[in-house]
């Protein structure tokens, strides 16, 4: 296989001692030679890695998510809005990574027919946008309430006798499948509701992008992000909370107590005893619901806690900001000035415009954009943070009800079953129970998730593709570009590092020039929220992607250089909010770039150097 090339999906060998390693995920996801119209597809398809997702291999059950937004942002392009280029997502695995390909519409004429039946369908949501998110939100926190108030208990050795008095006619087992039911179906609804608007939201941007790159020739991509950004989201009102709770604690003259300790309950304690503490530890309650259910990660993981399952988590992040206070500085972002930008820049590009009506078009577009623009970043408090960290917990409370029964040897051994193949083992669980004997899945599943984890830790040690087949010619499907930061001057500069081969060679990476700026610092590589705690004030933070409860970290940071993503993408969004440079999609950056190494970061241009 040459290095200036992708590998064909058909090529990939399988990693010695993990033969077999398909039945740990959807038979429909696996690429395959069995027949020969699919591999033909398969092969004239173009793949690439979707790790702006999924950074790491996904576990079994962890695929719940990728299934999820496989129906549903397609069925959005092809069913519900009939987005007019596009008809969604097409997915496959490797090796417990996730391939993706969009699936675009080729035919002219077919586009053409599209285009009333999307102005119709999308303009209804265009026009009543404010009024159908607010539904959005509220059908959000319904689905949210519901998920917790949903209860797994143990399996009792004889049903209460209340149970039998009342006539229920049904067992504490039976509940105990249909609860896991509803519980697998409220992840699936959840991500129903993700791309009701998601979508159009990137649509509306794109449509701009669109306009304006043509108006504009010569026009940079982050110019056009500008033109849209300086708008408040609920997606920063956790890091809001913890500057809120900062300044407290200084207001009422505790903050050596609050930033003293790095473990909560010595902090609490201590507060406990004067007034003023009493009053921090009331607005820290207040703020833990629903704002500190943001993830440690993306959200994505099974692994990713939240702030209220490590609550030692916030507070430190909280001292990043006492000790600016303390010092004098500022921790507010820099809002102000982002929106005076933003409106300087769209008077310089509105007055290029010759036209009257390329004027009323460009304010049209760009009204449009700013509105629909807080969605796409406030869905993922709503989704991938607030009910997806409830979710993991509950799942595990299923898998403790498992482990009691032997069914798994710990709570955490359930990533590595399929959520179908987990009702099948409830069913023989259940069964077992109700005929007083030993369930099956005591003697099968222990062993099978042993060999599993032996072959997922070949997994994390396998370096993934970062595409597989042919590139097209020309890379022209939009959220392709907004989001994933894929294009055909990206997966140049993947090839070139593909030929280079030894990461200690490189000297320039190049991704796409997602926030203004130039910095030069000491680079820190930064995979996870225990590594973002070593992170020094003035280091240029590389990582896969990032997170938002990373926010606090954004005040020691000079730049932000990330793997994966396009001028959509979460990093380049917040990093924009903060003004500071930023470098994303650059494909391999993390495995290039060492913790100690001095780079600098154009964020104008796209270009990091690493200067050995």
């Amino acid at each position: 296989m040459s290095k200036s090339k992708f590998p064909s999906p058909h090529e990939i060998k399988t990693i010695p001692g993990t033969e077999g390693w398909e039945r740990m995920y959807p038979y429909y996801y696996q690429f395959t030679t069995e027949n020969k119209e699919r591999a033909e597809y398969e092969n004239s398809t173009f793949w690439f890695n979707d790790a702006l997702h999924y950074p790491e291999p996904l576990h079994p059950f962890d695929v719940i998510w990728d299934e999820a937004w496989f129906l549903s942002l397609s069925q959005y392009c092809s069913k519900y809005f009939k987005i007019p280029p596009a008809n969604g997502v097409d997915h496959r695995i490797i090796n417990g990574n996730i391939y993706i390909s969009p699936v675009g519409v080729a035919d002219p004429n077919e586009i053409g027919a599209r285009v009333p039946l999307f102005m119709e369908r999308a303009g209804y949501y265009f026009e009543n946008w404010n009024s159908l998110e607010e539904k959005w939100k509220k059908k959000m926190e319904d689905i949210i309430k519901e998920l917790e108030a949903m209860k797994f208990d143990q399996l009792p050795d004889i049903e209460d006798l209340a149970r039998v008095k009342r006539g229920d006619g049904i067992s504490t087992g039976y509940e105990l499948l249909s609860n896991y039911d509803r519980l697998i179906d409220l992840g699936i609804r959840c991500w129903q509701y993700h791309f009701e608007f998601l979508n159009l939201g990137y649509a509306a941007y794109v449509t701009f992008v669109d306009f304006c790159t043509k108006a504009f020739p010569d026009i940079p991509l982050q110019r056009i992000t500008q033109m849209v950004g300086g708008i408040d989201v609920i997606m920063y009102r956790p890091d809001e909370e913890l500057k809120k709770l900062a300044k407290l604690s200084i207001e009422l003259k505790i903050d050596k107590d609050v930033g003293g300790s790095d473990n909560l309950d010595a902090v609490l304690a201590k507060l406990q005893k004067s007034e003023g503490g009493k009053k921090w530890i009331q607005a820290w309650d207040k703020a833990k619901y629903p704002w500190f259910y943001i993830s440690t990660g993306t959200g994505w993981y099974h692994s990713d806690c939240c702030w209220n399952d490590d609550l030692n988590i916030p507070l430190n992040s909280m001292r990043i900001y006492i000790e600016k206070l303390q010092k004098g500085q500022s921790i507010d972002r820099p809002l102000e000035k982002v929106q005076a930008d933003r409106e300087r820049i769209t008077k310089e590009y509105r007055g290029l415009l010759k036209t009257d009506e390329d004027r009323k078009t460009f304010d049209q577009l760009q009204g449009t954009a700013k509105l629909v623009f807080p969605y796409v970043e406030n869905h993922l408090f709503f989704v991938e943070h607030w009910f997806h960290s409830i979710f993991w917990n509950k799942v595990r409370d299923v898998a403790a009800i498992m482990k009691s029964h032997g069914i798994i040897k710990d709570i955490e051994d359930i990533w590595f079953m399929q959520r179908g193949e987990i009702k099948e083992a409830l069913w023989d669980l259940v069964t077992a129970w109700a005929s007083v004997v030993k369930p099956y899945g005591a003697i099968h599943w222990p062993k099978e998730i042993e060999w599993r984890k032996g072959v997922f830790k070949k997994f994390k040690e396998w370096k993934a593709p970062e595409a597989l087949g042919t590139p097209p010619e020309v890379v022209t499907e939009p959220f392709t570009i907004v989001l994933w930061g894929v294009t055909n001057e990206s997966l140049r500069g993947w090839l070139k590092l593909r030929e280079i081969g030894d990461p200690d060679k490189v000297t320039e990476i190049t991704g796409f020039a997602a926030s203004p700026g130039v910095a030069e610092g000491i680079a820190r590589v930064c995979r996870s929220v225990q590594e973002i705690n070593s992170l020094k004030d003035g280091e240029i933070l590389v990582s896969p992607t990032t997170s938002p409860s990373w926010a606090p970290v954004f005040q020691k940071i000079k730049a932000c250089v990330t793997d994966v993503g396009g001028i959509m993408s979460h990093a380049a969004i917040v990093c924009r909010e903060y003004g500071m440079p930023a470098v994303v999609g650059t494909g391999q950056s993390t495995k290039i770039i060492k913790t100690g190494m001095k780079i600098r970061v154009n964020g104008d241009t796209g270009r990091i150097d690493i200067l050995r």
